[in-house]
């Protein structure tokens, strides 16, 4: 009687161990009890960032895909279909008219042939990155792992590798922190300039292939395979679908948008939970209103909860981050706020992060041949003023469709390494003192809009301009340009501000500094040295 108690007690704890839940229809099972997160908002605000997040602040990412093949610029896959548009004029010079080469023959040419992710990852990880993040899916639909759920993948197709493998395997030998980011939720309205036709020319009224099929494979390189399950266009036009802009409007799935079928969210569903068992990211970046598909589903909730509890899974605790963009109050408490190209213009209660490109999200020549890159100031800027304000940078260098960085691209890389190597100290594992920063430049900050893009509309900053970090009993101040008159002015360490200042070095020196600090201000005689994107001030003292 005892044994059969024991063993039914036993049995009792390990069916407890296994808690199973369904997701559209694929059953998952989680060797852990009970289940912390479920998917609603109220459980998912049990979140708290993790301190790895918190201390690294600095991460990289390759935004890269097929749409990089033609390398000029973002949204190829939509604007390719745009007649008169830039995009569809180098398309039809390139590869010929959208109704007889379309984005799928596009992906057919993507070969990737000298993607090397260990060196990329490697130099990433040199410039100071502590995670890096892949792209995994873009709006065109394209998954680039072997999916089981999408057989447009880039291991089937295009260049037939798996590059989320590749970029998982050279983080982890690097030592970071891994991430992807998934923008596959919006393929249904985002493609639909696919059903088009020109409304001029020789071409006029014939259809785009974005309502091919199956059957239209036959002698084709194609044939076999269904583009309608890349497309997704078998429903009907969203309002106003002919108005270029109005996706816009559209992208919280409301204004009008044509509504996903239940079978396109499901599929969704599963991809990217797939994802996550199968790479085991510790980060994921929803380029979405919020989370994926919502309010019109569910599935972002669920994949928010499942990526959590196999995080506690992994780690015995909780290790993962989710970005979520257009955040209200109580949502920021269960994502990490993104920012898209932007900055805010106040030190933030809660983690976040701004992320942003030197040039455009996917490789553009003509920004290459402009000569138009962010360079390593602007980009080394960004991120003292984020990190000031609680936040991390995350860095997108776009790769060629070869799968190699250009030259010019590499220069502002080196800028960030050299930087880094000298400064980096007043980066990790730092919080933000009791103000970000002082200057001019405060005072003109532009507003964010919706999701951000407020960068690059602030006056230049100058060697008024400062932002304060602060790590233990050490201050670290960050003057943003080179004074004319080689002494540093630091209204904020005034002593009738913020206490007596003992000691004050700059980090690259073994030396200490001459100052004065007066109730008016920190007065510090910069040393003669080489002009720097930014002078940062080691601090110490009985500061407040």
């Amino acid at each position: 009687m005892q044994r059969r108690t024991l063993l039914k007690n036993m049995l009792v704890g390990l069916s407890s161990a296994y808690f199973t839940k369904s997701y559209a229809g694929r059953v998952l099972k989680a060797p852990y009890a009970p289940e912390r997160f479920k998917p609603t908002w109220s459980s998912l605000q049990q979140y708290q960032v993790p301190e790895w997040f918190r201390d690294a602040k600095f991460g990289m990412w390759a935004h890269w895909g097929p749409q990089c093949q033609p390398e000029y610029g973002d949204w190829y896959a939509r604007e390719m279909y745009m007649e008169g548009s830039h995009k569809y004029k180098y398309h039809v010079q390139k590869y010929g008219h959208p109704s007889k080469f379309g984005f799928k023959d596009v992906i057919n040419d993507w070969k990737a042939e000298k993607w090397d992710p260990e060196e990329l990852v490697s130099l990433y990880k040199n410039a100071g990155a502590k995670y890096f993040m892949a792209l995994a899916n873009h709006h065109d639909n394209f998954d680039l792992w072997d999916s089981s759920y999408q057989k447009w993948n880039s291991v089937r197709m295009g260049p037939k590798k798996d590059i989320i493998g590749g970029w998982a395997k050279a983080a982890k030998n690097n030592g970071l922190r891994f991430g992807v980011s998934v923008h596959a939720a919006h393929t249904w309205s985002w493609m639909e300039t696919a059903q088009r036709a020109d409304k001029e020319g020789p071409y006029a009224g014939v259809p785009y292939d974005g309502k091919v099929t199956k059957s239209d494979g036959a002698g084709k390189w194609w044939n076999g395979e269904d583009p309608q399950e890349l497309y997704a266009q078998n429903h009907p036009l969203s309002k106003n679908s002919e108005d270029n802009g109005m996706i816009h409007s559209q992208w919280a799935w409301g204004n009008g948008v044509s509504m996903p079928s239940k079978a396109y969210c499901d599929k969704f569903l599963n991809r990217t939970i797939e994802l996550i068992d199968k790479y085991g990211p510790d980060v994921i970046y929803f380029d979405d209103t919020i989370l994926p598909l919502y309010p019109i589903s569910d599935a972002g909730l669920k994949i928010a909860a499942h990526m959590y509890n196999t995080s506690i899974k992994k780690h015995g605790k909780l290790e993962a981050v989710i970005f979520g963009k257009i955040l209200d109050e109580q949502q920021r408490k269960c994502l990490v706020w993104d920012i898209e190209r932007g900055q805010t213009n106040s030190i933030e209660p809660l983690p976040y992060q701004t992320d942003t490109c030197i040039g455009a999200w996917h490789y553009d020549r003509p920004i290459y041949d402009r000569n138009e890159y962010k360079d390593a100031k602007t980009v080394i800027h960004m991120l003292l003023d984020i990190v000031s304000k609680n936040g991390n940078l995350m860095l997108n260098i776009p790769v060629r469709g070869n799968g190699t960085i250009d030259e010019k691209e590499r220069i502002v890389v080196e800028g960030i390494t050299k930087w880094m190597k000298v400064n980096s100290e007043c980066i990790y594992s730092t919080r933000p003192w009791k103000v970000f920063g002082e200057g001019p430049a405060i005072e003109s900050f532009a507003p964010l809009n919706a999701q951000g893009f407020n960068e690059g509309k602030n006056r230049p900053y100058t060697s008024a301009d400062f932002r304060f970090t602060k790590k233990g009993n050490v201050l670290y101040a960050a003057m943003l340009d080179k004074p004319a008159e080689g002494k540093a002015v630091i209204k904020s360490l005034a002593a009738t501000k913020s206490g007596k200042v003992d000691r004050v070095g700059l980090l690259g020196s073994n030396n200490n500094l001459e100052f004065k600090q007066t109730a008016e201000s920190l007065q510090v005689s910069l040393p003669t040295t080489d002009s720097q994107v930014a002078y940062v001030f080691k601090i110490q003292g009985d500061i407040t």
